[in-house]
């Protein structure tokens, strides 16, 4: 067996986004709550729902029922409307650590999002490229989410 060192760029993710919401504070955190959770969909559309426990040391994992699951984190910290951080392994089944933060702000008669995961660890190069855009279409649908919930409650 050959073994080969990873540089720290290869062991380390880093990655920053931002989105703003037309909803309040308060809206925007609670579909963010639901899209993590029982609203989460894959970006090809395909429903998977996961648990998300809103209190520090709450556990955010797929429940695949009887049982069987996989842990994606813990809440770290949650500060509602504005702060909700999650650490643990996410969807990367190998020795990884992760946190990833959600800062929410008020912003231009709307809501700012402010999106950081950094991970370290062995990261699957497939896991590189996908997360990105994962994580992107995860924000989009929380801000469809509560623009929607917006358009609702204002009828």
């Amino acid at each position: 067996m050959v073994q080969t060192a990873l540089t720290i760029e290869e062991m380390t993710l880093n990655i920053e986004q931002e989105i703003h919401v037309n909803a309040s504070l308060e809206t925007t955190f609670a579909a963010l709550l639901e899209q993590l959770g029982p609203g989460n969909e894959r970006p090809d559309g395909v429903a998977m729902p996961m648990k998300l426990e809103p209190w520090p040391g709450g556990r955010w994992f797929r429940d695949l029922a009887g049982g069987n699951g996989h842990h994606w984190a813990h809440v770290q910290a949650i500060k509602r409307p504005t702060l909700l951080e999650f650490s643990g392994p996410l969807f990367m089944s190998y020795p990884v650590a992760n946190n990833v933060q959600y800062r929410l702000s008020e912003e231009g008669g709307g809501t700012l999002i402010k999106f950081r995961h950094t991970g370290f660890g062995f990261i699957a190069e497939e896991h590189r490229k996908g997360v990105v855009s994962g994580w992107g279409y995860m924000l989009q649908k929380a801000r469809e989410r509560a623009e929607g919930s917006q358009t609702k409650s204002a009828r």
